[in-house]
């Protein structure tokens, strides 16, 4: 079997840009991954660093993922060190090239690295109240999620609306009094809202300095918060012993780290409770899986960011499906509410959650993801042949 095509697909739509891959080969075997860039900047860049990469693959065995993703990474030169353009982009490659394998054999590819684990993903619902910027009803907007069976929320205590509607996190690491007071509010809101039962997550997106981060923090130990996400910038690692002594609230963070390098410099901090490895700009399916595996001897849990399409939804259920260690999968279940939203695929695992919040591990060849390819078609903006 070799690789005939590369195609790359910029989707546009409901506010998001995922770029996804398609791997052809002589068989008519395709495999599709995605780059974890859909939100903020970088979709085009990705988009062009997979069209160089695509003129290393023509010709190639699939199934020898270990070496094509090698050498995408000794050979790219900017791979090394991290960097979320080289990393969404060898992700996405690799995360097709296993898709590829597992349809090749007929099996989920949580089969090919060992079996399942666990037959049913505990799930926690992100982007459930972005578009409230109070306190009263950015609260009151948990009962959404909470009919629909989750038993577990994030949210955003710092962020806000701007007057286009855009979805804005904290700009030079200070929040005006207002505002500080407002966060303040909102997360003993929420939890009065939800009950003691449900569990709350907070991300901080890195955001605050000190003075600000303590006294919030300062708040939140007496909510029963189960992680505090990214207090800190991303680089600023030696800081994180200093706020989990601080807190005593268990600290997660990986999305804006990358390879088993970036996690390594985390685990070693001792701080960190629960790595995020976003598997769509991580390194992929194997390298996620080699972070949780080095996780587990730190004594850390994985809860896998993913913030993507529906095809990044179905990726990191197979990897949920593959490790010991992992706490539970972040979905976003309402994007689809936005009219102009791209549905990538026919079987988004957003629309067969139980209602009780988890999701069955699924059974289909590959990374168990059917393109809806009439959507996906008008996207279209490379292919190699």
């Amino acid at each position: 079997m070799n690789i005939s095509n590369v195609r790359i697909y910029r989707i546009e739509g409901g506010g998001l840009r995922p770029v996804l891959v398609e791997i052809e080969t002589d068989e008519g075997i395709s495999g599709f991954g995605e780059a974890g860039v859909a939100y903020g900047y970088g979709a085009p860049a990705v988009a062009g660093m997979l069209e160089d990469m695509a003129l290393r693959l023509s010709g190639r065995n699939p199934l020898e993922i270990r070496r094509i993703w090698q050498d995408l990474y000794d050979h790219s030169f900017w791979a090394k060190g991290g960097g979320a353009v080289s990393f969404a982009a060898i992700s996405a490659i690799e995360l097709a090239l296993w898709d590829i394998k597992g349809k090749a054999a007929g099996l989920p590819v949580h089969e090919l690295l060992g079996g399942a684990v666990r037959s049913d993903i505990k799930l926690y619902a992100n982007g459930w109240n972005h578009e409230h910027d109070d306190v009263v009803n950015w609260a009151k907007a948990a009962a959404r999620p909470l009919s629909d069976g989750f038993r577990a929320l994030k949210a955003y205590p710092f962020a806000y609306e701007l007057p286009d509607g855009t979805f804005r996190h904290v700009s030079a690491r200070m929040l005006d009094d207002g505002r500080f007071r407002q966060a303040i509010e909102r997360v003993k809101a929420l939890r009065a809202e939800v009950g003691p039962e449900i569990e709350l997550m907070l991300d901080l997106s890195g955001g605050l300095c000190d003075d600000q981060l303590m006294r919030f923090l300062d708040v939140c130990r007496d909510l029963d918060i189960s992680w505090i996400e990214e207090p800190l910038d991303p680089f600023n690692l030696a800081g994180l012993t200093r706020v989990a002594a601080r807190s005593g609230i268990p600290i997660a963070l990986g999305e804006r780290v990358y390879g088993r390098g970036g996690f390594r410099n985390v685990l070693d901090t001792g701080a960190v409770s629960i790595v995020m490895p976003d598997i769509a700009n991580c390194g992929g399916m194997l390298e996620a899986v080699q972070i949780a595996g080095m996780a587990e001897t730190y004594n850390v849990r994985v809860s896998p960011h993913n913030c993507a399409s529906s095809l990044c939804s179905a990726a990191s259920l197979s990897l949920c499906a593959a490790i010991p260690n992992a706490m539970n999968l972040e979905v976003y279940p309402y994007f689809s509410d936005s009219n102009t939203y791209v549905q990538v695929l026919e079987n988004p695992p957003e629309q067969a959650i139980e209602r009780d919040g988890t999701l069955r591990v699924n059974p289909l060849p590959g990374l168990g993801a059917v393109i809806d390819r009439k959507r996906i078609e008008p996207f279209q903006a490379y292919s190699l042949r």
